[in-house]
């Protein structure tokens, strides 16, 4: 089987301000751009299979600057937040004191923005898997890479990992950082978690 490399896009204002980015397309911050760049090195050496990008322009530039030529996925966008979008969780808490993403949810938006639940999150992450699988069977691909966002790769990371989508929140993931799923003994296994640039994912 080939390793799956997940990156998560740099820094923009709302990601340092903690608010929940869905679909807000917002650009990097000069921070988040000096982290994409620093993971050019990474991926120059490696034999690369399939990259795919979520269509946001956070990622988009994130791989740009990482030197990855990605095809864009749609299925790869981050979590509809609905009405919480833009929100960050200590003010949801203070209406919904302890309120959890993963356990509780989110409330309607606006049109366009129903929200979704970590299943409909997981359903993508499985189109996404699912459409990998040759890629991913074969040990000669190359890795495949996903460049995409925080709460998706953590959703898609339980799910290859054969857990249920709310189990993401065991996945903590920061901007930029790098992550690698590979096997043992046949069977999808995490070998390196949220790394940053200069911590490479590991050997291989």
């Amino acid at each position: 089987m080939s390793d799956l490399l997940l990156v998560r896009h740099g820094e923009t204002e709302w990601s340092r301000a903690g608010r929940h980015t869905g679909l807000t397309d917002v650009p990097l911050t000069a921070h988040g751009e000096t982290q994409a760049a620093a993971l050019r090195p990474l991926f120059a050496e490696r034999k690369l299979g399939p990259v795919l990008v979520s269509p946001f322009r956070r990622a988009v530039r994130t791989a740009e600057l990482a030197g990855l030529d990605g095809e864009k996925e749609p299925d790869l966008h981050e979590w509809d937040y609905g009405g919480y979008e833009g929100v960050t969780t200590e003010e949801i808490q203070r209406e919904r004191p302890g309120w959890s993403l993963w356990d509780d949810g989110v409330v309607p938006g606006p049109a366009g923005h129903p929200g979704e639940t970590p299943e409909q999150v997981g359903a993508r992450a499985d189109r996404v898997l699912a459409r990998l699988a040759p890629w991913l069977d074969d040990p000669a691909a190359g890795e495949v890479v996903l460049v995409a966002h925080g709460h998706f790769l953590r959703v898609l990371t339980a799910r290859r990992l054969g857990l249920p989508p709310a189990a993401g929140a065991l996945f903590r993931l920061d901007t930029a950082a790098v992550s690698r799923i590979g096997t043992e003994h046949g069977r999808p296994a995490l070998l390196a978690w949220n790394l940053p640039a200069e911590g490479s994912a590991g050997p291989g």
